[in-house]
């Protein structure tokens, strides 16, 4: 997909409104695909000027700044593979709306909404969030497809474990992945999970979970345990939890997130002797299909993206309940 117009002169570069904010060397490495190292060299000797001055790698750009190169580079970069032209206005278009598969197993890219260059992506279970060992599809790889030749290729601005579903905010713009990575360090934003828990829940209505964390790994895998909470590499972990149906041998829980550690959810509630149905990890199960969602996330504005999970039968949820926190 190539969104670009050509850039004025054949040795010049347009930043793209989607590029404003990046630092000079960064957006030349993306643009160009040049080794970091004579980019340097181009910029110390003046070789590489922004809006015809003379600049330090680090300045950032801004909307259709101009960044000269040397009169040669545009058939290196050509010969390198590297995105030459671009500028302008236009927002890169969402991926389409439609049916969310159950499975990892397709090419697929489905919008729950937008906001600007803020996007809510529906990840589907088994599909990670980035490519890694033993996977080299991913939704980030999808995105990385799907608007190959943007000038700001969108990117994930969180992760969801593999087997978790829901809504994912990806950032269509450099500004725009600035402002998720901040709400979301600032725990402006609101995520709420539902999750079903194996076995009959004890307590009613609205219940703070507060355990102390800790990363480990284990046989090669990344896994985090409950520790005490004097343990120096330790982080608190906060959620409220709130049982949506009890039944005799499992549990619908609806999870509003309060900090954001790794598999915080899973290990908080396999602690309290109630893990997630379906989690090998942390449960008893074997790998399968994990019934952890995230259903609903509120960014600092009001704008709310919700889905419904992709379970069926017993386990299927026809209706989100209404928001547990606001303000």
């Amino acid at each position: 997909m190539n969104i670009e117009r050509q850039s004025p002169a054949c040795n010049i570069l347009v930043a793209h409104r989607a590029e404003s904010g990046l630092k000079l060397l960064r957006f030349l490495e993306r643009r160009t695909g040049l080794p970091r190292a004579l980019l340097h060299r181009w910029l110390r000797t003046g070789q590489i000027r922004l809006n015809g001055r003379r600049v330090k790698p680090f300045e950032r750009v801004q909307t259709d700044d101009g960044v000269r190169l040397p009169p040669f580079a545009p058939d290196m970069i050509k010969a390198g593979g590297g995105l030459f032209a671009s500028g302008g206005e236009s927002p890169l278009p969402p991926p389409c709306f439609g049916v969310f598969p159950g499975t990892g197993n397709s090419p697929f890219l489905a919008s729950i909404g937008h906001k600007g260059d803020i996007w809510a992506l529906y990840k589907a279970p088994g599909l990670p969030t980035h490519g890694g060992t033993g996977h080299s599809d991913s939704l980030a790889a999808r995105l990385a497809a799907r608007y190959a030749g943007a000038p700001f290729i969108p990117v994930p601005a969180h992760r969801l474990d593999k087997e978790t579903s829901g809504v994912l905010l990806a950032a269509a713009s450099y500004r725009a992945l600035q402002e998720l990575h901040d709400a979301l360090r600032e725990r402006r934003t609101l995520k709420e999970y539902l999750a079903w828990a194996r076995g009959a829940w004890p307590f009613e209505g609205i219940r703070l979970l507060r355990h102390t964390l800790r990363k480990q790994e284990t046989a090669g895998f990344e896994k985090v345990r409950v520790v005490l909470p004097r343990d120096a590499s330790s982080r608190e972990a906060l959620c409220f939890a709130q049982p949506l149906k009890i039944l005799p041998k499992m549990s619908l829980l609806r999870i509003c997130l309060l900090t954001g550690r790794t598999h915080q959810i899973r290990a908080q509630l396999a602690a309290l002797g109630h893990p997630v149905l379906g989690d090998a990890k942390y449960g008893t199960d074997k790998a399968g299909q994990m019934f952890l969602h995230a259903a609903r996330v509120v960014l600092p504005d009001g704008t709310v993206f919700a889905c419904l999970p992709p379970w069926r039968g017993r386990e299927a949820v026809e209706k989100l309940p209404g928001i547990m926190l606001r303000g």
